[in-house]
């Protein structure tokens, strides 16, 4: 099939690289041109540099996929419109707020041009294992986009069958890797929820080896005053835990094991001080969707509640809440601050 993608950040070019490996012909626009120069002559697509050139390379009906941030996603789009014709169709790939989706779907709607919503998760290593996709639109349109999501995904080849799901008469393409979960908005409510689970599921590896790596207090020094909690037992705390190790030992054979671990892995074998890392995470919003979804459902997600709360601290948020704690306990007891 002949699509065209606008974006070319990490993901965007290793997904034309890969439609490009599997067959498709794809049209490339990008704000700075010499990217789009660079990824044609690397892959045989088509690079344009401008947004008429680029819809008039494209065959009706026309498929321009966004891969690009959210914040960008609605004046692209508002470009984008007069170039199009009906029948058309525009997909974002990115990771919008599921409410723009629904909202933008109704408002190309009346101009009779199709909109699906992707939540795409590979990141950098999309191009050599696929892209788990998360795809909400009408269904007729999301078949006839079928070859493109299916050159993406992973196969089948990807996960071992699920022995349960043998025999099932109802077929379904979660197995090679790509959903249509709904109509607008579905892809990316998946996504958000995805992404929810992902910062819980970090977070949990994060504070664990965090645990390990000050197993050995014990052995420190410690300062006798009105300001330190003394740690009872010392000699409990004796460890000098091999990081790198142990997160290896867990890939093979662990219930917690994971590609998250196999990463974590690959970060501690290089350096176990994670030297390189200043410890600020960020948060792109999905993480903020899925805990604001949870409340407007009723529904508990204190864990995914709390690894949201804790890259806030991580970014600094924290900090005039710390020293108002600090301001109170001078002011009723005395206390100083000490420093590290």
């Amino acid at each position: 099939m002949r699509m065209g993608m606008i974006g070319l950040g990490r993901m965007g070019a290793n997904m034309v690289r890969r439609l490009c490996k599997g067959g498709h012909e794809i049209v490339l626009f990008n704000r700075t041109a010499a990217t789009s120069e660079a990824l044609a002559k690397e892959t045989g697509a088509i690079a344009t540099t401008t947004l008429p050139d680029f819809i008039g390379r494209l065959q009706s009906p026309r498929i321009v996929w966004l891969m690009i941030p959210a914040a960008a996603t609605d004046e692209t789009i508002d470009r984008l419109v007069p170039l199009l014709s009906p029948g058309d169709i525009l997909v974002d790939g990115g990771n919008s707020f599921y409410h723009d989706d629904i909202r933008r779907a109704r408002a190309l709607a009346e101009k009779k041009i199709h909109y699906v919503d992707v939540g795409t998760s590979g990141g950098v290593w999309g191009l050599e294992r696929g892209y788990c996709q998360m795809i909400g639109g009408e269904t007729e349109i999301v078949q006839h986009m079928d070859p493109i999501f299916r050159t993406l995904a992973p196969g089948r080849a990807a996960a071992p069958p699920t022995p349960e799901r043998a025999g099932r008469t109802k077929k379904s393409t979660a197995e090679d890797g790509y959903l249509h979960c709904g109509p607008a908005g579905a892809g990316h409510f998946v996504k958000m929820v995805h992404n929810g689970i992902e910062y819980g599921l970090m977070a949990a590896y994060a504070e664990g080896f965090n645990i390990l790596k000050n197993a050995g207090i014990g052995k420190a020094s410690h300062t006798v005053d009105a300001e330190t909690a003394p740690l009872r037992h010392p000699e409990h705390f004796v460890y000098d835990m091999p990081l790198d190790d142990i997160a290896e030992l867990w890939r093979r054979g662990s219930v917690v094991a994971s590609w998250l671990l196999d990463l974590s892995a690959s970060e501690l074998a290089r350096d176990p001080s994670l030297a390189a890392f200043k410890g600020r995470v960020s948060d792109s919003g999905e993480g903020r969707w899925t805990v604001a979804a949870a409340i407007e459902e009723g529904v508990p997600a204190p864990v995914l509640a709390t690894a949201l709360f804790a890259r806030f601290t991580s970014q600094g948020h924290a900090d005039f809440g710390d020293k108002i704690l600090s301001a109170m306990r001078h002011a009723f007891g005395g206390h100083l601050e000490k420093t590290p």
